[in-house]
This record gives structure tokens, C-alpha cells and sequence, in this order.
């Protein structure tokens, strides 16, 4: 089953002032329907996702694993990355597939989440994209580079960028509008945006480069070939995993899980996305 939930920017501030606001019964119901759920000895499972790669590798579980495993999923796509997290802890999921560690990390500690998550079933390599240059070398000092406003993915980015000879010594914490002169010797410019708009960023005159989330490198349509920088896939710790409310993993979403670790979901990954825009995590 598919849900698609378009989401407007609105609609995402109003989710976020009631989870604010403690909209208990609305949780608690949505909890109780989605932790339920079965039919014919079937449980369905609710999971939220991106639509790409993630909702694409949930519908090939979905259409060739599931039902063998004894479960049904009803993906609901999320095109942000704020909404999927709300409506894991408000009970209207069972699980989402979108988030890495330090992502994770950082929404446990900033917005107070009890989520647990297994371990990585894939990664989407970052990658830089200009509309006005060909290589790193053309990139001049004092660029423009449209950013992540995103703390969780902002120190993957410049790390990137590090590891192409553009900014030195980033740390974990790192942030792109405080970056010494000693860590940005090439005074780039750095234009912080919402992870989600930066493929419209990436065509705006006075940005000289952009640096995208893979699912919407993939979301839109391009790919890492055409990309002036790659994030480096070796000993990457940005694998995507599922998560679900601490204590709460049921026997769906565990055998769920299961499935995004066999070979075949492996090998439909490696199939999909020949070119390495995503890649199994192991």
C-alpha cells in the first residue's frame, strides 16, 4: 500500500507547533491503531520514508518479501525531514527509513525523540552540483556555496568539501557559518537552506555550488555522475536505517528490518542504482 503525503511547508510548521503543544489524544489514538493492526494473521506495519530510494526499497520488500514474513506495509512518503519524525512519536508510524546516526543523533538530543534504530541497510553519497563550473579547480575563492541549514548533515557536507582540498581541519561539530579563516582559507560564502529546496538552489545565478541529500539528487532526477564532488562511500557512518519508539519494536517491524538486511533487498539496491547513487551499507 502507498500513501503519499504532499506537505507544504505549512503544513509542516502546523504539525510541529501541535506536537509543540502536546496533542496527546490525537497521539495516543493514532498509537494504538498503528501497533494493531492485522488482518488474516497479517500484521500491517506503518512506516514512514522519503520517496527516494527509500520508499522505492520498502515497495520492493512490500511486492516480493512481505508477504512471506506475515506482514503488510502501508508506506507513507514524507517529503521533508522533520514530518517523518513527528509522526514516529506521535504513534501514526510504526517505524520510519530515512535517517543516518548523526541525523539520529541530533533529533534525539534537540527534540527529546525515545526512538531506537537498527543498523544501516544503505548509503546515498552527498554531492556537490554547479550550474556554472566543471571542475573543483574552476570553483574561485569567495564562492557562494548553498548549504544544508540542517546541524545534523551541515558537518557531512564541509567534511566533503574537506576531503576535495576546499576547507581544512572540520570537526564533528562544525557549523558553515562559523568556520575560521585557518578551516575556510578560500573565504567561500556559505548560504544555509532547507535540505529539501537546495536542487532549486542549485540553478539560483549567484550560488556557485550545491551540496544535495542523495534522496533528492535521486528525488529529482539527477545523478551523482554528474556531480563536480562525491562524498566518499568508504568507511561511511551516513548509512540509513529503520527506527521506531524505544521499547516499542514489534514483531512487524523486526522481521521488517530483517528484510532491508537480506541479500535480495541487497542485490534489488545494487540493480536499481547500477551507477552508485545508493549502495548496500555492508
Amino acid at each position: 500500500m502507498r500513501n503519499k503525503l504532499i506537505l507544504s511547508l505549512a503544513s509542516i510548521a502546523a504539525a510541529v507547533s501541535l506536537t509543540a503543544c502536546g496533542a496527546s489524544g490525537t497521539a495516543s489514538n493514532s498509537s494504538t491503531a498503528a501497533g494493531s493492526a492485522s488482518s488474516g494473521g497479517v500484521t500491517v506495519v506503518k512506516v514512514g520514508a522519503n520517496p527516494v530510494p527509500h520508499a522505492k526499497i520498502l515497495e520492493f520488500v512490500d511486492q516480493n518479501l512481505a508477504k512471506e514474513a506475515g506482514i503488510d506495509l502501508d508506506i507513507k512518503e514524507f517529503d521533508d525531514y522533520q514530518t517523518p519524525n513527528i509522526a514516529l512519536s506521535e504513534g501514526s508510524v510504526d517505524a520510519n527509513y530515512f535517517m543516518h546516526e548523526p541525523f539520529f543523533n541530533d533529533q534525539v538530543k534537540t527534540k527529546g525523540y525515545k526512538f531506537e534504530h537498527g543498523t544501516g541497510v544503505h548509503i546515498e553519497p552527498y554531492a556537490g552540483f554547479s550550474e556554472k563550473y566543471k571542475t573543483v579547480e574552476e570553483i574561485p575563492d569567495g564562492a557562494t556555496i548553498g548549504i544544508t541549514n540542517d546541524p545534523g548533515n551541515q558537518p557531512r557536507a564541509l567534511k566533503m568539501l574537506e576531503a576535495a582540498g576546499l576547507l581544512k581541519d572540520i570537526a564533528d561539530d562544525s557549523a558553515a557559518l562559523t568556520l575560521t579563516d585557518a578551516q575556510n582559507p578560500k573565504k567561500f560564502k556559505f548560504e544555509e537552506n532547507q535540505p529539501e529546496i537546495l536542487v532549486q538552489v542549485a540553478k539560483d545565478p549567484k550560488i556557485d555550488l550545491a551540496i544535495i541529500n542523495g534522496n533528492y539528487i535521486l528525488q529529482a532526477g539527477m545523478s551523482t555522475k554528474d556531480a563536480l564532488i562525491v562524498e566518499s562511500t568508504e568507511n561511511n557512518p551516513y548509512a540509513n536505517f529503520l527506527a521506531w519508539r524505544t521499547g516499542e519494536q514489534s514483531e512487524g517491524v523486526k522481521k521488517l528490518d530483517e528484510l532491508l538486511h537480506s541479500d535480495e533487498v541487497k542485490k534489488y539496491i545494487e540493480d536499481t542504482w547500477p551507477s552508485g547513487d545508493v549502495i548496500p551499507a555492508s
